[in-house]
């Protein structure tokens, strides 16, 4: 067996700030990897272009141009980090054994690469790059990323706490997790699905070289809105067990409020029956919000529309595939 391709999937929004600073270090640790024999000489690195508005793409261009070492695909317009990550994933499974994906912005740990592909060589197709500490984080990055993971964790979706989408998967993983159709993506949710021997490495996580962070805690809610509706149904399962609580407390009120009035004690309790409709009305509303969600994604799952679209490549995609 020779030594493994491998192919740094790397995803891009409005990266002109940090790009020209990490390109270079990407490049310098895949050409350590291979001078310690890790991987072949056919090892590459891939950016997705997710719709930037600055001039992501251009550099991407010019980097592939000056280093056939880097790669470039422009998706078509903006269609999130999870979309332009698979769009990466299934791009390079026509020509590469491993890859390796990774955000742009320098905070997650490089070096950390020599250890998965050492976990790989000994038989792991998946390898979870896993922050060692949160040190850090501000206060409020800390305790909404724990809220985040232990919220999924309770509602049913496996993941891999302190874990983000730094992840070793071999081919064999890729061609399985083609097969997985949804829009509503989570990856960090189906990986574990598809499973495959899997191990984890811990590493530090340092500052954002440059620019500003793209994942603000509304795009955490929606990541784990994604992440439990296309993964659990669990909610729906609380709401019911919520709806029959209520409808249990409501039958013992309805024999209390009989037996009352048949003893002639019974007295205007406007306050208390106001509240009572206010708070069934709102688990109500609540359910149907719940099951809502449902339905819509349901909705957008059954139109089967292409999850992203590949506008250009800096290289012949003929020429690649095995």
């Amino acid at each position: 067996m020779g030594k493994p391709s491998l192919c740094i999937v790397i995803p891009c929004y409005n990266e002109q700030e940090v790009l020209p600073i990490t390109a270079p270090q990407f490049k310098r640790e895949l050409e350590l990897l291979q001078e310690r024999g890790y991987i072949a000489d056919d090892s590459c690195i891939l950016f997705v272009n997710d719709g930037s508005s600055d001039t992501t793409w251009e550099i991407i261009e010019s980097l592939a141009k000056s280093d056939p070492v880097f790669r470039g695909i422009c998706l078509s317009r903006n269609r999130g980090h999870q979309n332009a990550l698979l769009a990466g994933l299934m791009e390079c499974r026509g020509f590469c054994d491993v890859s390796i994906s990774i955000d742009c912005d320098g905070q997650d740990d490089i070096g950390a690469m020599e250890d998965m592909l050492r976990a790989y060589l000994d038989g792991c197709d998946v390898v979870y790059g896993v922050r060692s500490s949160r040190a850090t984080d501000t206060f409020f990055k800390r305790t909404s990323a724990q809220m985040f993971y232990k919220l999924m964790n309770g509602m049913g979706v496996e993941t891999v706490y302190n874990h983000a989408d730094y992840r070793l998967l071999s081919r064999r993983v890729l061609d399985e997790l083609s097969r997985f159709e949804e829009v509503n993506l989570f990856l960090r949710g189906m990986v574990p699905l598809v499973g495959f021997k899997s191990t984890s490495v811990y590493y530090e996580r340092h500052e954002r070289l440059a620019g500003e962070s793209h994942y603000p805690l509304s795009k955490m809610l929606a990541l784990a809105l994604n992440g439990i509706t296309s993964l659990s149904v669990k909610p729906i399962r609380l709401i019911t067990g919520l709806g029959f609580i209520v409808s249990l407390i409501s039958f013992i009120g309805v024999i209390w409020a009989v037996i009352v009035s048949l003893l002639g004690h019974s007295v205007a309790g406007w306050a208390s029956m106001v509240s009572i409709v206010c708070f069934i009305g709102g688990i109500q509303l609540l359910g149907i919000g719940i099951v809502g969600e449902y339905v819509g994604r349901i909705y957008l799952e059954a139109k089967r529309r292409p999850r992203f679209i590949v506008s250009e490549r800096t290289f012949d995609e003929e020429d690649d595939e095995r």
